[in-house]
């Protein structure tokens, strides 16, 4: 039986995963509350086995570096994942890496997870890593697409749209749930589309 592979994103309403100017929403686009953090933490207590890409993880480790103890990018879920065994799909990256226990695997993304879906034995999960996770949904290989909306809308800010590269994608809703009364995640089952020709008008 092969792991489960879970792609973890924030977004906005308006599908993009982070902004740049004329911007200044901060973390979480400011919409962060109790019921969310808790979520988190629980969804990052369970055992897995991380997987990113190496600009989401050069992020991480640039904003953990240089961020204080009461920071948002060092509440408990992010140091819950952290402490996870980490595969970085890299062709770049050299060690040694900040991160208690990463491992820069080089090769194809979708090689790498597919290998990894039939050798490991927890679950496998991912956070943010659009690139990478654009490719393992376009494959096929992603059995869990968990979507974290925030109610904004960043029409002139928004950068990074969250689902760029995953082809066409026929989704199952698995899971939906309210956090802090304002916030939704949903989680799919999804599916590639398969096209014979022609189109929606």
């Amino acid at each position: 039986m092969t792991a489960t592979y879970t792609f973890d994103v924030f977004a906005s309403l308006d599908g993009y995963g982070s902004y740049g100017p004329p911007g200044d929403w901060g973390g979480y686009w400011g919409k962060q509350g109790p019921e969310l953090l808790e979520h988190r933490l629980s969804l990052y207590g369970a055992a897995h086995r991380m997987v990113l890409g190496a600009t989401t993880f050069r992020e991480f480790v640039t904003m953990l570096a240089g961020s204080a103890e009461d920071s948002e990018v060092r509440d408990p879920w992010v140091t819950a994942m952290r402490a996870h065994p980490t595969t970085v799909v890299s062709s770049t990256l050299e060690g040694p890496l900040d991160w208690p226990d990463a491992t820069v695997v080089r090769g194809d993304a979708v090689d790498v997870v597919r290998r990894l879906k039939d050798e490991s034995d927890v679950p496998l999960r991912s956070h943010g890593s659009l690139s990478l996770n654009g490719a393992l949904l376009a494959a096929g290989l992603v059995d869990r697409l968990q979507v974290t909306i925030f109610p904004v809308v960043t029409g002139r800010s928004g950068t990074a749209p969250v689902l760029a590269g995953a082809g066409d994608l026929d989704l199952e809703l698995l899971e939906s749930r309210l956090l802090d009364g304002r916030t939704q995640e949903l989680v799919y089952r999804p599916t590639p589309r398969r096209h014979a020709g022609g189109g929606a008008s």
